[in-house]
């Protein structure tokens, strides 16, 4: 099995990450290809079952993988536990929801033409160079991440099917004037208000709390402070590009590689075409009758042609090769003599009226031409060569009785390294947080017996062999070792405790009648004078303005008073006296604009409630241990 991770790597450039990074962003579902061992999953291949359709336990970690990149680039910090459960079932919720939405889309008969899965592959920043879509880079990039051009290009139309669902759903959204006008004037209200703090420090008593209460405190809340569990680790790591970097190729062997492989560098053949779709037979018949009576193909195209994306282009499809389009389209296509036309055509899509207007390419490339890219390759593949019987070797020395780690490390070549601390459920620099490695960290095999563990796969090009130099379980600190953070963090309660008291307390009185600067006069405050906030008010804390866009309007002139907590601690006391409606006055450019983020933002919220009905609808299995 190592050996096929070898093998796989052959003939694959390894580009800098960057570059890949818009990819990363189009194939958030899809992942990079990588080994992760599924021992300690059992037969399961399966992350949940939506309907009885499978959601491929690869594909959830190749998206988890994604979502723990995208929190360290983010944070700078591995994710915390009681963080790291929720963000899992976000995943698996995610491709629950996409699996979902995918399935309506088909079975609603929601299609997209050739023509505009083509001009989105076209169209693809991550496939063109210097603004212009370069094929030979489009698959270099597909072969990458492990795809073929044939699955992305289903991926690509199962995502533009989804998006016609979903534009039919939000487009069928409308609000009339009236709720408009309503929308616009909750947006744009203003609130009169009245606000006196009390910060946090203001209550804070500088008595230490007995023992007695820390005890008790501290009995309650230790679980805040348990340290996680953890190992310090010793490995030894193997790497493509460490062998990469050793291996040496002579002209002769370039030479020899490029007689062996020349049949690859045959570019293929591309054909220029255009086309024109129509629903029917009989419409296609009575356009090719029009064309035959010397009227213009392009200006038909743009007159006739249902494909909306090649229409306006006198149907102009451009250079593509035969695996651009579907088979009888093709097979017409590369059969016909260049300024012929060929039709109707029938596909999936209608019946096609196709005209050949140029051809290209289907000669071999000079080895002056590909040096460069056969140097690459063959020190690519002999390292890979080199990289798996390496793995190979790793494995069959640590099931040996007696591994031993550090002789490994020297016989084979491997760099070696430590992890201080890898913590459970978020790993250690440098080596991560891959869920494989952290099965056999705090497995049996490594805790319990101490051996060492089989070669673990970090990504393609990666592999550690690992032993466990210590182990410290979970626990929480006796009360000693923290007495200072506890002593604080009881005097903090207590003070937030004591504010929230008199706030309230406070708003009480304002409430019985008596004034609001009287009532936070007793507490040796002083009122902020009366001013107009709107839902966006920076100065007003966010805590307080979201509160007072929540209070109920005073009723017969009574302000309405709370109080409120702040960020920091602490709490305030607010009064709301009375509102207005301040809408941006003459501006009908800015008043359209608005309009539509309304009416756009309730076709997204149409769009998510039929999500949501598909998932209270269906038939979810989620695998318990997906991301173990």
């Amino acid at each position: 099995m190592l050996q096929k991770i070898g093998d796989s790597l052959k003939g694959k450039s390894i580009l800098p990450w960057l570059i890949l990074v818009p990819l990363a962003l189009i194939f958030a579902f899809w992942g990079a290809t990588g080994m992760v061992s599924m021992d300690f999953l059992g037969a399961q291949t399966w992350a949940a079952k939506v309907n009885g359709k499978q959601v491929p336990l690869q594909e959830a970690n190749d998206v988890w993988r994604n979502q723990q990149s995208q929190w360290q680039q983010q944070f700078g910090t591995d994710i915390p536990d009681d963080v790291r459960a929720e963000l899992q079932e976000g995943v698996l919720e995610r491709l629950i929801r996409a699996r979902l939405v995918g399935d309506r889309s088909q079975d609603g008969g929601y299609r997209v033409s050739e023509a505009r899965v083509q001009q989105e592959i076209l169209s693809e920043p991550a496939f063109q160079v210097d603004g212009q879509y370069s094929e030979t880079l489009a698959l270099a990039r597909l072969a990458q991440i492990g795809i073929t051009p044939e699955k992305f290009r289903a991926d690509i139309r199962t995502s533009l099917q989804n998006a016609e669902l979903e534009r039919a759903i939000g487009v069928s959204e409308f609000l009339t004037p009236t709720e408009i006008g309503r929308r616009l004037a909750l947006e744009d209200e203003q609130r009169e208000v009245r606000v006196a703090l009390l910060p946090v420090d203001r209550f804070r008593s500088s008595a230490v709390p007995d023992e007695a209460a820390l005890a008790a405190w501290y009995a309650k809340n230790g679980k805040s402070f348990e340290t996680p569990e953890s190992v310090s680790l010793q490995y030894a790591e193997g790497s493509l590009a460490q062998i990469e970097a050793g291996i040496t190729v002579t002209e002769d062997d370039l030479q020899a590689f490029y007689a062996e492989n020349k049949d690859r560098y045959i570019a293929p053949e591309r054909r220029r075409a255009r086309h024109i779709l129509l629903a029917t037979e009989a419409d296609a018949n009575a356009a090719l009758a029009r064309l035959k009576a010397g009227e213009d193909f392009a200006t038909l195209a743009r007159t006739l042609s249902t494909d909306t994306g090649s229409a306006e282009g006198g149907g102009d499809l451009g250079f593509s090769d035969r695996n651009a389009f579907v088979k009888p389209f093709a097979d017409a296509l590369f059969a016909m003599a260049q300024g012929e036309t060929r039709g109707p055509i029938k596909t999936d899509f209608g019946f096609h009226l196709i005209r050949l207007e140029g051809i290209e390419g289907g000669g071999t490339r000079a080895f002056a031409e590909v040096r460069a890219d056969l140097e690459q390759e063959l020190r690519r593949d002999r390292a890979a060569d080199r990289f798996g019987e390496q793995q190979e070797q790793a494995q069959r020395r640590a099931e040996q009785p007696g591994a031993d780690l550090a002789a490994i490390a020297k016989d084979l070549g491997l760099a070696t390294g430590v992890v201080p601390v890898f913590l459970r459920g978020t790993g250690g620099a440098p080596l991560g947080t891959d869920p494989a490695l952290e099965a056999a960290v705090f497995g049996d095999k490594l805790l319990g017996q101490r051996l060492i563990s089989a070669p673990i796969a970090l990504g393609d090009d990666r592999f550690v062999v690992v032993k466990v130099a210590s182990h410290t379980k979970a626990a929480i600190p006796p009360l000693a070792s923290l007495r200072g953070e506890v002593v604080a963090a009881v005097q903090r309660e207590r003070a937030t405790a004591a504010a929230r008291a008199a706030a309230e307390g406070a708003a009480a009185r304002v409430d019985s009648a008596a004034t609001f600067d009287n009532a936070v006069r007793a507490l040796g405050v002083v009122a902020e004078p009366a001013r107009f906030v709107d839902r966006r008010d920076p100065a007003l804390p966010s805590t307080v303005r979201s509160a007072l866009f929540e209070f109920p309007r005073p009723v017969r002139g009574k302000p309405v008073t709370r109080a409120v907590p702040l960020p920091e601690g602490g709490y305030a006391i607010v009064t709301f006296t009375q509102s207005r409606s301040m809408p941006s006055a003459g501006d009908a450019q800015l008043r359209s604009f608005r309009v539509q983020q309304i009416t756009a933002g309730q076709g997204q919220a149409a769009v998510g409630a039929y999500i949501e009905e598909l998932r209270s609808s269906a038939k979810v299995e989620k695998n318990p241990r997906a991301f173990q």
